[in-house]
């Protein structure tokens, strides 16, 4: 499936393809170098605005990843026994974002920043989307970032505080590389390491406590 968020770009695509064509087909020198690179751009687009079906998990002692991507950290970033598990999202990526936990949205919070590169540590200071959950059954809450990089300029959540988070069900998208960061209690099982290849509502991060 292809995201509907597409298809303004692959339009702007197909219509400069359609006018280098007509423009070659009468002579322009220029036509076919506006043909190709539209047509180029429209096929780039439908490949990054792909949303692919994938079963939701079941096990709610998980914490399941957010996103496609590698893992760029895991550890402490600050004070507070939280644990912080950032992934970047190439542009070759899924960047439709799975919710991680089960629970209460409490709150969405869009907070405004730099666009630094979303694999650098700057990143950490760039415009973000930021959703607390409340994890369904357990005393933690979860908190889970949509971060803008370089080239991602646009993040769209798709939930409101006292929404019903499920596990795995899509939440947001980020438009054109990225980053997502989880912030966790430090007493859960982290199972990623830097380096790691991790699918959304696919790979497990981390194990709830006691689980």
């Amino acid at each position: 499936m292809i995201r509907k968020e597409a298809l303004p770009f692959i339009l702007i695509g197909l219509a400069a393809a359609a006018a280098g064509a007509v423009g070659a087909a009468r002579g322009a020198l220029g036509g076919w170098a506006l043909a190709v690179p539209g047509l180029l751009f429209a096929g780039f687009c439908a490949y990054f605005f792909r949303d692919p079906y994938r079963r939701l998990p079941t096990d709610q002692s998980l914490v399941y990843s957010p996103g496609d991507g590698r893992v760029l950290s895991v550890g402490r970033e600050g004070p507070g026994e939280t644990t912080t598990i950032r992934i970047f999202l190439s542009v070759f990526d899924v960047h439709v974002q799975r919710l991680p936990c089960s629970g209460v949205v409490e709150k969405v919070h869009y907070q405004p920043g730099a666009f630094h590169m979303a694999m650098a540590d700057e990143a950490r200071l760039n415009e973000r989307s930021v959703v607390t959950i409340k994890v369904a059954g357990r005393p933690e809450t979860l908190v889970v970032e949509q971060i803008a990089g370089f080239v991602a300029r646009r993040i769209r959540t798709w939930l409101k505080p006292g929404d019903t988070a499920v596990l795995g069900e899509r939440y947001g998208l980020i438009q054109f590389g990225s980053q997502a960061a989880v912030h966790l209690s430090a007493k859960a099982e982290v199972l990623v390491k830097p380096g790691d290849r991790v699918v959304g509502g696919v790979t497990p991060l981390a194990r709830w406590p006691g689980a």
